[in-house]
């Protein structure tokens, strides 16, 4: 087997805190990502409510994704998740409680890349149970109009993506990597998210985005030619690479690492929460591993039916709307 997973779950060593603001709000935010036990996974604590509520990362907890994705309902809910869920993905980490003191992620510079730090100086702690792992047999692809995103079996943990913008900066751009920790780490966590900037007056105009400057978006130029921030981009082609990123954050809500290639075509986080419901509404097309080391090579198992998975998630998916269209599910 090519595929080099790490067959144990990770947690980080010690607690690590940063302060930061979020994109949309403006206010604050103190967030502190602990260590936790094996099997936890990722969860969100809210220590500012008065019964601290805990909210898993799990698909089934979405409910928004209107300009970022958002999990939990009401006040018990945490926003803009994809950045710091895609560096605890990109690293490795399968378990650990972050608590924030607001219901928004601090955005930081706009990338995982502050995230990332933070997890190097927090450690990697290897625990002994072993990973479960969401391993894709038959290929699934949702579209709605012409975005689409799909997954193929892989022999590994893939993601390429396209983009398309009527402008001269970016126009079309593709990516595709292979989604280890030292590539994640290299070519992707750095990406910054980006806008254009009338786009950015009219979400001030309407409350949103209080929290957006030049050290945390891209700002895209009125002539679409060149960006607002003098320092310029981190790489040639940055829009898509943070395309990615979000991908990769958004699917580690299905609260499992990935066997699997995606392929996303223009897509955005309500597409990829709704592919994230055919994939779990599809039980045929995956099923969880385990893998174990047997010298040098490793070992499958099988560790639970996907017909009882997909029967457990079913009932869980709370509709979002105009973001979800059920009919463009196609199992192939």
């Amino acid at each position: 087997m090519s595929y080099q997973i790490e067959p144990h779950q990770h947690t980080i060593q010690r607690g690590v805190s940063c302060c930061g603001v979020g994109l949309h709000t403006g206010r604050t935010v103190n967030l502190t990502i602990n260590p936790a036990p094996a099997h936890t996974g990722i969860q969100f604590l809210r220590s500012d409510l008065p019964d601290r509520p805990v909210i898993p990362a799990r698909v089934e907890q979405v409910s928004q994704t209107t300009l970022a994705t958002t999990i939990g309902k009401g006040a018990h809910a945490i926003s803009t998740t994809e950045h710091l869920l895609a560096a605890l993905r990109g690293c490795g980490v399968d378990n650990a409680v972050v608590e924030l003191d607001s219901h928004e992620v601090p955005i930081m510079d706009g990338s995982a890349g502050p995230f990332i730090r933070l997890l190097k100086t927090a450690g990697l702690l290897r625990q002994r149970a072993l990973r479960k792992v969401m391993r894709i047999t038959r290929p699934i692809v949702y579209t709605e109009g012409s975005k689409s995103i799909r997954i193929d079996p892989y022999n590994g943990y893939k993601v390429t993506a396209r983009i398309q913008f009527d402008d001269a900066l970016i126009n079309e751009q593709q990516y595709s990597i292979e989604v280890t920790p030292e590539r994640f780490i290299k070519e992707i966590a750095k990406a910054r998210t980006f806008g254009f900037v009338e786009q950015v007056e009219h979400l001030w105009q309407n409350g949103l985005a209080l929290g957006s400057t030049l050290d945390n978006v891209i700002a895209i130029h009125w002539d679409r030619r060149s960006i607002l921030n003098e320092d310029g981009l981190r790489f040639d082609d940055e829009f898509i690479r943070h395309k990615v990123l979000d991908i990769i954050g958004d699917m580690a809500l299905l609260g499992s690492p990935l066997m699997g290639h995606v392929t996303a075509d223009c897509s955005g986080h309500g597409l990829h929460h709704a592919f994230m419901q055919a994939i779990i509404g599809n039980p045929l097309a995956w099923e969880y591993v385990t893998f174990k080391k047997n010298g040098n090579s490793l070992l499958r198992q099988v560790v639970k039916t996907t017909q009882d998975s997909g029967n457990r998630f079913a009932p869980l998916f709370r509709p979002l709307g105009s973001n979800i269209s059920p009919q463009p599910v196609c199992l192939i």
